[in-house]
């Protein structure tokens, strides 16, 4: 008997115990409630930023695929059930193929040595470089003093033609009326037959003189054409528009359209190109100038600006080959003009595969 109340003592609950334990289970189970609030509260606001990032892998070719979004409630484009005005999904457009790197230089289709057509001594110099010029503009002057004397003697000669013209006509009106009077009165045997054949004699004289000032008149006048233009030589003009890149004269120098040997004769006075006129030029091994046909799209990027991609198009393929190098040159026009683009830049190319051959 006393084991088995021994053993019931042992089963027995002490309520005392339990009740001072109490409150120390109760405030754990408070701490855990209130964890698990903020991590679901956490897990709520991060879950889109993890889906999003899952609906945009990165592809194996660097570009970025992205999920298109659809709102909720919204019909999918892929149901079975969509409407008829129901709008497919755009894919991006695909990158174009590359078929063929090169590297050339830019080069400008019009570009001059300017020079005289004549020697002369430059007196005035009115270029300097990067200078904006346009066409027939004058940039240098020449000494013209012999130049514009004989001009001067030219106007002079016209003026003397056109009074020695003038004097002929009226020697000319003055004997054709001495004719006249003279055969009215060879009827009343007034004037003799011999003063008239004379009088006749004397009008066509007066007549050839007339012809032969108007002849030293229109002398005259090409003489003056002629040493006009002589003398326009002397400015020394711009034969298009452009932009100076070389000064290559000063004043007071001797400039020639021929080279004088041994001397400090100038043959030009400055280098003039037209950036309108600006295009590339690449040379591409001849094993590889299938992969090219006028009309190819072409994206060229200079050496001094890496980040700037700048649009362009094959003008057309020399025919013709350097035996040395093994390569055929290419010509390709700039499609965006550019202030920041120089003759002579170094430049690299790339022609893509779009596109058909022309």
């Amino acid at each position: 008997m006393e084991n088995r109340e021994a053993l019931l003592q042992k089963l027995r609950i002490d309520r005392e115990a339990t009740r001072a334990s109490s409150p120390s289970v109760y405030r754990g189970l408070t701490i855990a409630a209130v964890v698990l609030v903020i991590v679901g509260g956490a897990a709520y606001f991060l879950w889109p930023e993890a889906a999003d990032d899952q609906a945009t892998p990165e592809a194996d070719d660097g570009t970025v695929a992205r999920a298109a979004a659809v709102a909720p409630g919204a019909p999918s484009s892929v149901d079975a059930g969509a409407g008829p005005n129901a709008t497919a999904p755009v894919a991006a457009p695909a990158p174009r193929k590359a078929v063929l790197n090169a590297s050339g230089y830019v080069t400008a289709r019009r570009m001059a040595t300017v020079s005289s057509e004549i020697t002369g001594r430059i007196t005035e110099i009115l270029i300097e470089e990067g200078m904006k010029v346009k066409a027939g503009q004058i940039i240098a002057r020449l000494d013209d003093t012999l130049a514009r004397t004989d001009f001067e003697l030219a106007v002079a000669r016209v003026a003397a033609a056109k009074a020695d013209l003038a004097n002929a006509e009226a020697d000319l009106r003055e004997g054709e009326r001495v004719l006249r009077r003279a055969r009215e009165l060879i009827k009343s045997e007034f004037v003799s037959e011999a003063d008239l054949t004379q009088k006749q004699a004397q009008v066509e004289a007066l007549k050839a003189r007339l012809q032969r000032s108007r002849a030293n008149l229109k002398v005259s006048e090409l003489t003056l054409r002629r040493r006009r233009e002589t003398v326009d030589k002397y400015l020394v003009r711009a034969p298009f528009a452009g932009v100076i890149v070389n000064k290559a004269a000063q004043a007071g120098e001797i400039v020639s359209p021929v080279s004088a040997g041994g001397g400090f004769t100038r043959t030009g006075i400055g280098t003039l190109v037209d950036m309108d006129s600006l295009e590339i030029e690449v040379d591409v091994n001849e094993a590889y100038i299938g992969r090219v046909h006028p009309g190819q799209s072409v994206t060229a990027v200079l050496d001094a600006y890496p980040d700037w991609q700048i649009p362009a198009s094959v003008i057309a393929i020399i025919p013709t080959a350097d035996r040395a190098k093994a390569t055929v040159r290419v010509r390709i026009a700039i499609d965006s003009k550019d202030p920041r683009i120089f003759p002579e830049m170094g430049i690299k190319v790339t022609f893509h595969g779009d596109g058909e051959r022309k």
